[in-house]
């Protein structure tokens, strides 16, 4: 079993900055593929960034310039840092996984959820 965690969420202030841990913990053999996704009130959940295993990232337009993603491979973290925070950053932050088990299954995960409020 594999369980994703994050934390880091919080309040913050426009032109703040916060950032976002995802820890993986279980039975795992490797992570591949991992992206910071977010949802707000009333909206569908939308992609933030990806960063793949060997370091390769990829921003939403909205983020492009403001957020860095990037992961520590021993720790089994990925890392969402978001510099120059705006109200419409406000949403629920999940993390989602591809991970390959000890036992050689490959399947999709996510987490919990942690809550960003950007307002003055």
């Amino acid at each position: 079993q594999v369980q994703l965690v994050e934390s880091g969420g919080g309040l913050v202030q426009p032109g703040g900055s916060l950032r976002l841990s995802c820890a993986a913990s279980g039975s795992i053999f490797s992570i591949y593929d991992v992206g910071w996704f977010r949802q707000a009130p009333g909206k569908q959940r939308e992609l933030v960034a990806t960063i793949s295993n060997s370091g390769n990232t990829h921003y939403a337009n909205l983020v492009k310039g403001r957020f860095t993603i990037s992961r520590d491979n021993a720790k089994n973290t990925v890392y969402l840092q978001m510099n120059s925070l705006k109200p419409e950053d406000t949403a629920v932050y999940y993390c989602n996984a591809d991970v390959k088990s000890e036992w050689g299954h490959r399947d999709n995960y996510w987490g919990q959820g942690t809550q960003v409020t950007v307002s003055s």
